[in-house]
C-alpha cells in the first residue's frame, strides 16, 4: 500500500491561524537566501551567467504577496515547482483543473545541485500554496528558504519522499568520509519509482483541493499506466545489450536508479553530486576502468560541461586506445526544454534509452530497439529514431 504521507508541516505560534505580513516573510526568506549564498563559494563567471539569464520564474509575472490563506482563498490554487521533473508532472496531474497556476523555476539544462533560488523564486515561493521539490537534497541550495517556508505555514513538498518511506532509495555510492551514508537523489530514473510519486502526489493534491480531487486520480491512474508501459519498453531493450557489455559510464553518478532498474552497471566520473570536485586521479581511474573492461562509449549529460568526459577520452587515446562519445548527450538532473519530446519525463527516459542503444549500436555492440508502444500519448520525434553514427557528441 502506498505511503500517503507528505513532506511538510505548519510552524505557526500557538493560536495562530494566519500566515506572516508579506513584507516580514519576504524580508526573512530574502536573509534565508544570503546566507544560503554566503555559506558556499561560486565561480565568478557561473554568478555572471546566473545574473545575466532570467530564471524561468522570472519570465513568469510575479505576485507580491502572499496568497490568502488555505488553498484556493481567493480561488486559484498556486503551485511553485523547483526542477524541471517537478514541473512536469505538476502539470500533468492538474491539466484540466481550473484556476491551477504553477511557476517553474529551473529550465532545461539547469543544474539542481548547484542552483541557488533568486529573489524572483522567492517571491514565487512565498506566494505559493504549495512548493513541490525533488527532495533527497538534490536542490541543496534551497534549504534555508524551505525552512522560512515552513515557518510561515506553506505547504514543502518532496516528490522523493513515498519512495524513501517505502525503503527504495539507493545510498550514496564511492561517497567519501563526508558522505557516508548519503541517499542518491535521482530516484526519479526508474520509472516504478516515479509510479509512487505520481500516486501520491495526486492524493496529497485531492486532500488539499477536495473539489477537484476525481481529477487528480484519475490523472494520476492513467499516467502510472504508460509509466508501466515505458518501463516494460526501456526494459527490453536495455537488456538486449549483452550483459557483460552493459556499463554505463557518464560525468557524474546520476544513473544508479537507472542501471539497478535495466540491469546496467554505472560509472560516474564525479560523485552523486555535481558540487564534487573532479581530479587528475578521477580521470585517470576512469580512463583505466574504460580499458580494462573494453567499454565502448562514454556519455556526456546534458547540464554538465562535457570537460571531465572529453578528458577521459583523450586518457584513452594517448595511451593508444579508443572510445567513441555517445551519439547525443543523455538527460540527467534536468529534462529538455518545455514542448519537446525529452520535456516531458516520458520522452526524457525513452530518448536517454534510445541513445544508449544507438549510440551502442554504432559502437559495434549488438542493440535491439523495440516499437514504441501505442498505447503512450508522447510520440517520439523522427530525427531521433535514427541516429547517425558519423556525428558524435559533444
Amino acid at each position: 500500500m502506498l505511503n500517503t504521507q507528505t513532506q511538510w508541516q505548519t510552524l505557526l505560534p500557538p493560536g495562530s491561524h494566519a500566515r506572516q505580513t508579506p513584507t516580514a516573510v519576504l524580508l526573512l526568506l530574502l536573509v534565508a537566501l544570503l546566507a544560503t549564498a554566503c555559506g558556499r563559494d561560486r565561480e565568478p563567471a557561473v554568478a555572471e551567467a546566473a545574473a545575466e539569464e532570467p530564471t524561468a520564474a522570472e519570465q513568469q509575472p510575479q505576485p507580491d504577496a502572499p496568497a490568502p490563506t488555505g488553498v484556493r482563498a481567493d480561488g486559484t490554487f498556486r503551485i511553485v515547482a523547483t526542477t524541471t521533473q517537478a514541473s512536469d508532472l505538476s502539470r500533468i496531474l492538474t491539466d484540466g483543473v481550473p484556476n491551477i497556476d504553477i511557476t517553474p523555476l529551473m529550465g532545461a539544462g539547469v543544474d539542481p545541485h548547484l542552483y541557488q533560488p533568486t529573489e524572483s523564486d522567492i517571491r514565487a515561493m512565498n506566494a505559493a500554496d504549495m512548493v513541490v521539490y525533488s527532495g533527497l537534497h538534490l536542490e541543496g541550495q534551497f534549504d534555508a528558504v524551505f525552512a522560512a517556508l515552513r515557518e510561515q505555514g506553506t505547504m514543502i513538498y518532496s516528490l522523493s519522499k513515498p519512495v524513501k518511506d517505502a525503503g527504495f532509495v539507493i545510498g550514496g555510492f564511492g561517497a567519501d568520509q563526508n558522505q557516508s551514508g548519503t541517499d542518491d537523489p535521482h530516484f526519479w530514473f526508474d520509472p516504478r519509482n516515479w509510479e509512487l510519486t505520481v500516486a501520491d502526489l495526486a492524493q496529497t493534491l485531492a486532500e488539499l483541493d477536495p473539489g477537484n480531487a476525481a481529477a487528480y486520480t484519475a490523472r494520476a491512474e492513467a499516467y502510472n499506466a504508460q509509466l508501466r508501459t515505458l518501463f516494460t519498453w526501456a526494459d527490453e531493450g536495455m537488456r538486449s545489450v549483452p550483459e557483460g557489455q552493459r556499463y554505463l559510464v557518464t560525468s557524474h553518478d546520476a544513473f544508479q536508479y537507472f542501471g539497478a532498474a535495466f540491469g546496467w552497471r554505472m560509472a560516474g566520473i564525479q560523485g552523486i553530486s555535481t558540487e564534487d570536485e573532479t581530479g587528475v586521479g578521477d580521470i585517470q581511474r576512469t580512463a583505466q576502468f574504460v580499458v580494462e573492461q573494453n567499454i565502448p562509449v562514454l556519455f556526456v549529460e546534458s547540464s554538465i560541461s562535457p570537460d571531465t568526459i572529453e578528458a577521459v577520452q583523450a586518457a584513452i587515446e594517448a595511451e593508444g586506445g579508443s572510445v567513441r562519445v555517445g551519439v547525443r548527450e543523455l538527460y540527467s538532473d534536468a529534462m529538455g526544454m518545455p514542448g519537446t519530446f525529452a520535456g516531458a519525463y516520458i520522452g526524457m527516459i525513452a530518448e536517454n534509452v534510445y541513445t544508449i542503444l544507438q549510440s551502442y549500436r554504432c559502437a559495434g555492440a549488438p542493440a535491439a530497439i523495440p516499437d514504441w508502444p501505442d498505447s503512450i500519448d508522447l510520440r517520439p520525434p523522427e530525427e531521433l529514431l535514427a541516429a547517425n553514427c558519423e556525428t558524435e557528441e559533444p
